[in-house]
């Protein structure tokens, strides 16, 4: 039946012509669709090289006003690595530094505020960054039954952000941070004291209660301390010195229990208070009293 075969032959040509036409349709609309997405992305890549660092700044402004700390850092970051010359460089590095210090990442924050600092101490944003530098140390601070180290680092920054910028909008709180600082400094001083007082240590008892009342006078715990001094030196027979933290005690704070107390240990061995203006309780307390707080 060779008109059959034929008839076979002429659709088995026009099928490969039909499957030979899709595959070119879609090798030319694949090329199409790559040059399409291959523009996009250069076209995207150029719009970010297009951003001016005011732009860039901007966008991390606004991330700043959604509590888009993490973004917000990145932005500001961006501005200080690709345009260090720009204007907006350098508030960039303060406000990194904030950032991240919304954020959480304090190690971070503080690294950015203290290189703001060294490259910018006497500009407008240098409070901003101390103040920041402090924050980050004062929320890390732990009770008085745990290590201090943060604490003395958070009441040294403090000190230096009311020493260095005492008309900032940044000082009234930090005053009151330092109060917090030293009374828990203070309150460590106390514990580590009482504990060698338990145990007979009177020496160093006295060298934890020496530390309050030269460091820490203006705390709520010196009452305690010269109370405990005045036991201490009775303990070591050392009664001319516990007669004087008694009487310092007693001039200073005739209401207070903790006098009661040293008053009551004076008496049982017929003692009363009486200051001896050679101790070192007395000229510390003299000295301490002359000085101006912070």
């Amino acid at each position: 039946m060779p008109g059959l075969d034929r008839l076979f032959r002429t659709l088995s040509a026009a099928r490969a012509a039909r499957v030979v036409m899709v595959a070119l349709c879609a090798v030319v609309l694949s090329g199409c669709a790559s040059t399409s997405l291959t523009g996009m992305f250069e076209e995207e890549e150029a719009a970010k090289e297009d951003k001016t660092a005011a732009q860039i700044y901007a966008e991390g402004d606004a991330l700043l006003d959604e509590a888009d700390w993490k973004e917000a850092a990145a932005k500001f970051e961006e501005v200080d690595k690709n345009y260090p010359y720009s204007p907006e460089a350098r508030r960039a590095i303060v406000m990194s530094a904030y950032a991240n210090y919304k954020q959480g990442d304090l190690p971070k924050a503080v690294s950015a505020a203290r290189r703001y600092l060294t490259l910018h101490p006497g500009t407008d944003e240098a409070p901003l960054a101390q103040h920041i530098i402090a924050s980050a140390y004062f929320d890390r601070m732990n009770g008085p039954d745990r290590d201090q180290s943060d604490t003395e680092k958070a009441l040294n920054e403090l000190e230096i952000l009311v020493r260095r910028y005492p008309d900032s909008r940044y000082a009234p709180q930090a005053r009151k941070r330092i109060k917090i600082a030293r009374d828990l400094l203070a309150a460590k001083e106390m514990q580590v004291g009482r504990y060698y007082l338990e145990r007979g240590n009177y020496i160093a008892a006295i060298n934890r209660f020496r530390t309050v009342v030269e460091k820490y006078q203006q705390t709520k715990h010196v009452e305690e301390a010269l109370s405990r001094l005045t036991e201490a030196y009775m303990a070591l027979g050392i009664k001319s010195e516990a007669q004087t933290a008694a009487a310092v005690l007693g001039h200073n704070y005739p209401e207070s229990e903790w006098y009661e107390d040293a008053y009551a240990l004076l008496q049982s061995d017929g003692l009363e208070p009486r200051e001896d203006a050679g101790s070192w309780i007395s000229r510390q307390w003299t000295k301490l009293q002359q000085a101006s707080p912070l």
